[in-house]
């Protein structure tokens, strides 16, 4: 049966939450969310046994993954509670470091359970299917003092794009914490899909952003 104008309309302002894909990727967490230790495996890749050998940790309390997106023009902000992040970093060789992150999808939090719950469905996250976004870096470029752009494989919902994430890298009370924001196109992932894929509706971009703190890194 076809939904009311004012059943899809509520709809559609589920849809725009869902829309907040991110991370896919990219990054908030609040720290009594955050201190559960997530239960993730970082993406797989050929520079595994460096990371696993890295003695960074992430500081799952004092980091964030957060993203907005817009339903007809209005902001909608969202934020993943449980994720985690494999690095190996040395400030003298930054060409050489290598990042992992993973993100529990079914981790959303917009604020009301009726939208993360729509959220997890096909058309959008499908995260009992597919419940992991990974990310896993190819190169490292210095672009500044404590900057950088880090490029490699964003996969959410089995479609995998590449793409430049730009960072800053600060030091206080012996965290690292490495902060940024990027633009993903939602559609790319196939996060909302079919009906949803109506820009007009939700925005095909998404903002996210996010601030990851670690220990275990020399002084920049």
């Amino acid at each position: 049966m076809k939904n009311s104008p004012m059943t899809a309309w509520h709809q559609a302002l589920k849809g725009s939450a869902l829309a907040l894909a991110m991370v896919g990727s990219l990054l908030g967490a609040d720290a009594a969310l955050a201190q559960s230790k997530p239960a993730l495996k970082p993406a797989a890749s050929s520079a595994s046994s460096s990371l696993a050998s890295s003695s960074a940790q992430l500081q799952a309390a004092q980091s964030e993954l957060s993203f907005t997106s817009r339903q007809m023009g209005v902001p909608v902000d969202g934020r993943f509670k449980r994720f985690d992040a494999k690095l190996s970093f040395d400030p003298k060789k930054p060409e050489a470091a290598l990042v992992a992150f993973s993100i529990d999808l079914a981790s959303v939090a917009l604020g009301a359970p009726e939208l993360e719950a729509e959220l997890a469905k096909a058309a959008w996250f499908d995260s009992k299917k597919l419940p992991q976004a990974s990310f896993t870096s190819s190169a490292v470029k210095a672009t500044g003092p404590a900057k950088f752009e880090v490029s490699g494989k964003l996969s959410i919902k089995g479609q995998t794009r590449d793409i430049v994430v730009p960072i800053s890298l600060s030091q206080a009370g012996g965290l690292t914490t490495a902060s940024g924001s990027f633009v993903l196109k939602r559609l790319e992932f196939k996060i909302g899909d079919g009906e949803w894929a109506d820009t007009s509706m939700v925005a095909n971009e998404v903002q996210v952003k996010f601030k990851l703190a670690f220990t275990g890194i020399a002084a920049l």
